[in-house]
């Protein structure tokens, strides 16, 4: 349902007034912005999402027509200058989207289906490394991802920007502390393996049967020590004692060596 816009001010469009994701997540009931064809492309056809609305250049129309939306779903058409003010900052791609972010699962109910691989993270505020984690999760077959209470909150419209939809793809949970993710994932039958530069595993080593949950740290320090005392310990090694890997990168490495198993 295509609808033309020429104020900023037009209350049909307020959820999209300057938006910002504190506000988001503050003060709208759970909403989240994508932004993008690639990312809206993913909320459509994956549906795991409800959509609210969509606002778009009126150059973007062919666009999202193409995404074939539902008959009732509003589709807000503004000037590109319009659209700019609604939103409060220039919006390059000229399209946005809102959706719901609904009742998350949780832990147990995500691994109750036992994928046979999945990520669990633990500290992991960056919003770019959180995006690349979910984009590398998607593409090599990740069955859930698993948070802790420190990480950054995936729905930051930075985070899905970078994952390329992957954050609306893979389902994920929180699973409190890093202490009772760890807990939830071994009672569910799976092996933690704790990417960290002293492991005593080789990535190439690691046993090829039963479930595995990669858990992956924030850059720096890594994992705590208590919870790499309750792992096992796994490395890639590099070149010349260099042990520093960007930790998106890092799953990248060894999502993909554990999904061809």
């Amino acid at each position: 349902m295509l609808i033309t816009i020429n104020q900023p001010d037009d209350p049909r469009i307020a959820p999209f007034m300057n938006v910002r994701d504190r506000d988001l997540n503050d003060g709208h009931g759970g909403r989240f912005v994508a932004e993008g064809e690639s990312v809206l492309n993913v909320l459509m056809a994956q549906r795991r999402y409800q959509v609210e609305a969509l606002l778009v250049a009126e150059n973007r129309v062919e666009t999202v027509e193409a995404l074939a939306p539902a008959d009732d779903l509003p589709v807000y058409v503004a000037a590109q200058q319009v659209m700019d003010a609604i939103v409060g900052f220039p919006i390059h791609r000229g399209l946005l989207g809102v959706g719901w972010r609904g009742n998350l699962p949780t832990a147990s109910a995500l691994l109750a289906s036992a994928p046979p691989l999945v990520v669990g993270l633990v500290g992991i505020a960056n919003h770019d490394n959180m995006g690349g984690i979910f984009r590398n999760a998607a593409a090599f077959g990740a069955g859930a991802l698993l948070l802790d209470d420190t990480c950054c909150d995936p729905f930051y419209r930075k985070a899905l920007r970078v994952s390329v939809g992957g954050v609306l793809k893979v389902p994920f949970a929180r699973a409190g502390s890093a202490e009772a993710m760890i807990a939830t994932l071994t009672a569910a039958g799976y092996r933690p393996l704790g990417l960290t530069p002293r492991g005593t595993l080789r990535l190439d080593q690691v046993p090829r049967d039963g479930r595995s949950a990669l858990i992956l740290g924030t850059e720096g320090p890594g994992l705590p020590t208590a919870v790499l005392d309750v792992l096992t310990g796994v490395r890639i090694d590099m070149a010349g004692g260099f042990d520093s890997l960007n930790v998106a990168t890092t799953s990248g490495i060894a999502l993909y060596e554990l999904s061809r198993r």
